[in-house]
């Protein structure tokens, strides 16, 4: 298997899949190509979130402000997973989740000049995700394109600050839905039926359905992390937030 992820859109995945079906037959499987567009950090948080529910496969992703500049492909070795895409960071937080206990190691992807300096994920990324997968998890190190890394660009999240009778973090990811994501642990939030969040209260349920609709509320999320939502309605709107924005929780 070989998932595809990106911000690309449409058409632009479609001839990522031709190149890869040309050289290989593995099976295809899209996770996203609607990503935040050039947000590195966004795309390494759902991927980080979305990819340990698969089993062993190659990972392609391509959010890649930097395609055409002198930026490395990476691929990178976590536990049975291999993950190929550009030096920005959006690898690695997926890579270490995947590996769990072990280690990673990242690799360097040696590559001529492509045709497109602007289309990386044709050129560059999607015929060394199909090389990768031919080679096998255990085979591709000893492919001549593959070098260890001796540096890369290796994302973290920010973490957040406890502090008492609260917390202070920032907003890491908005969804679809508009339920806006902090980087504030659920667990801040045990005992707790009520917070002030910037100032202003809201309730503390375990489920949007738990307010009537059009009603704040802050719970945890599947993702572990404290959610600013509303039931039926946009989290971010209601409370004024965006991704980057600082969340001040107090109680």
């Amino acid at each position: 298997m070989i998932t595809l992820s990106s911000d690309f859109g449409s058409p632009y995945p479609a001839a990522m899949k031709g190149v890869i079906l040309g050289r290989t037959d593995a099976r295809l499987v899209d996770v996203a190509h609607d990503f935040p567009r050039q947000d590195v950090r966004a795309a390494a948080f759902w991927l980080r979130e979305v990819l340990p529910y698969f089993p062993p496969a190659v990972h392609l992703v391509v959010v890649d402000p930097g395609v055409g500049t002198d930026r490395n492909a990476l691929v990178v070795r976590a536990g049975e997973h291999l993950l190929v895409g550009p030096d920005n960071g959006v690898l690695l937080p997926a890579a270490r989740e995947l590996a769990g206990d072990a280690d990673i190691e990242v690799y360097e992807w040696a590559y001529e000049d492509p045709d497109s300096a602007t289309f990386h994920g044709r050129d560059v990324f999607a015929p060394a995700a199909a090389a990768v997968h031919e080679a096998g998890v255990d085979g591709f190190e000893a492919l001549d394109r593959a070098t260890p890394a001796e540096e890369y660009d290796d994302l973290q999240f920010p973490e957040s600050r406890s502090r008492a009778g609260g917390a202070e973090g920032e907003v890491l990811v908005v969804d679809g839905f508009g339920n806006t994501v902090t980087n504030v642990p659920g667990e801040t939030l045990e005992g707790l039926d009520e917070v002030e969040v910037n100032g202003e209260r809201a309730p503390v349920e375990p489920a949007y359905a738990r307010v009537r609709p059009g009603t704040r509320l802050v719970t945890v999320g599947s993702h572990g992390n404290v959610e600013l939502a509303v039931n039926r309605g946009r989290g971010d709107e209601a409370f004024g937030v965006d991704v980057g924005d600082r969340v001040e929780l107090a109680w």
